[in-house]
């Protein structure tokens, strides 16, 4: 059995084992070659693909290379369609951020954003915009895969002995490993890229996501999904524009004067990065599993499966933690950024409650962000938690006001068992004015 769950086309056992090795290695070039072909998408879109052999797998590549990730993104924007910008949508949108910035003036101690152009943006230009923030945001997440990919070989070539061993050391395993490392790069960067090209079809803005993908942080929206997203509502057009601008400018002046959130919402996707493990015995498994099912027919072959579950880490302790610690940071976003928004309408918006209700009826049931972290991370931010995180905010402004409630992003926030109990965490957090009793 050859490691990683493939095998060479050539049956005869009393061949070269090198020469094995390099049939292996073609055919597995060519198998993640057909793949991806099969979503459209080839060499010449920046694959590492063309030209198989010499030494350039062993050169140092990106762990989450751009190129797939901007040309998989707009195939599926293009597919569903991206209107341009006309002077209507940057009428409303301009003037509903200018109004959305007068009233955060008054529900956040948070300045707006020194940023400010352009304000309006069409799906297409969305991509370019938010493509470097989702492949920094992203990144750990396939250097962990590279690196465990890196991990099994050395474990492989350690296990082998005899002759075997001796071909494998002869073998260009530079070649080997960089073959691995571009195909697991290409393949997160293509699943994110198909996730993205799924966002800009629903996301109202930048910061939609609650993830911090803009940089400089500030509020964009866009008009054509705005228009769909209040398509069956009753609620007058000028209100939804006032309702999305007012949650866009909020995160946006969130992140960028609180730029240590980016830092530790990277660190929990890197956390979890680092702990992911590969397990060749299950490789294996899948492998005798697919020969046993070609009935043993000499020059046969199995293809790789994106979804097949080769590459699929075990999931450890410390990866729950972050996986954790990631739900509930975005749950506080999602929910300050409701507190804000619903502050600052006020009166101002009398349809805020039908269109905070609606807000959450559409995150529970279609939300790609939500898809993004389920398919890569295996993670999805419950509605109930983000529902939890919004009273939570709004207690503790209650109890202290805007500032106490402001001040809490600069220190230590809350788990999510402490959601439910904002008065236990304000007096956890607090320093008592007699410290005497401290000595």
């Amino acid at each position: 059995m050859t490691p990683f769950g493939f095998t060479p086309d050539d049956g005869d056992q009393s061949g070269n084992e090198n020469e094995k090795l390099e049939a292996m290695m073609r055919q597995m070039q060519e198998q993640i070659k057909q793949q991806f072909e099969q979503l459209g998408l080839n060499g010449a879109a920046g694959f590492p693909f063309a030209n198989f052999g010499g030494g350039q797998f062993g050169d140092k590549q990106e762990a989450l290379p751009l190129a797939p990730i901007r040309d998989t993104a707009k195939k599926f924007v293009s597919a569903k369609g991206s209107q341009p910008l006309g002077t209507n949508d940057l009428t409303a949108v301009n003037n509903a951020l200018e109004i959305a910035d007068l009233w955060l003036n008054e529900a956040t101690d948070f300045p707006a954003t020194s940023a400010t152009q352009p304000r309006a943006i069409s799906r297409l230009d969305w991509v370019d915009e938010t493509l470097p923030g989702w492949q920094a945001t992203m990144e750990p997440l396939a250097s962990g895969l590279s690196n465990a990919i890196s991990k099994l070989l050395d474990e492989a070539i350690a296990s082998q002995s005899g002759e075997y061993e001796e071909a494998m050391a002869a073998a260009p395993m530079g070649a080997i490993a960089g073959l691995l490392r571009s195909f697991i790069g290409t393949m997160i960067a293509t699943q994110l890229g198909q996730a993205i090209g799924s966002i800009a079809s629903t996301t109202t803005g930048a910061h939609d996501t609650g993830l911090p993908i803009l940089t400089p942080s500030r509020p964009l929206l866009i008009p054509e999904n705005i228009e769909f997203w209040g398509v069956d509502s009753e609620v007058a057009k000028t209100e939804i524009y006032l309702f999305h601008a007012l949650r866009e400018g909020a995160i946006a002046r969130l992140f960028e004067h609180n730029p240590w959130i980016v830092s530790y919402i990277r660190s929990a996707i890197v956390e979890y990065g680092a702990g992911i493990r590969i397990d060749l015995d299950a490789i294996q498994r899948q492998a005798e599993e697919a020969m046993q099912s070609m009935g043993g027919e000499e020059g046969q072959s199995f293809s790789i499966s994106l979804d097949s579950g080769i590459f699929t880490p075990e999931e450890t302790p410390s990866q729950s933690a972050a996986l954790s610690k990631l739900e509930t940071v975005l749950a506080l976003v999602d929910g300050w950024a409701d507190d804000v928004a619903t502050l600052a309408a006020g009166n101002r918006i009398p349809s805020i409650t039908a269109l905070r209700e609606t807000h959450r009826r559409k995150r529970a049931t279609n939300a790609p962000s939500q898809q993004l972290f389920k398919t890569m991370l295996g993670l999805e931010v419950s509605p109930k938690l983000a529902r939890e995180a919004s009273a939570f905010w709004n207690r503790i402004r209650e109890l202290k006001g805007i500032s106490t409630r402001d001040q809490i992003w600069s220190g230590i926030l809350p788990s999510a068992t402490e959601l439910h109990a904002p008065d236990l965490f304000l007096a956890s957090t607090e320093i008592p004015d007699d410290l005497s009793g401290l000595i």
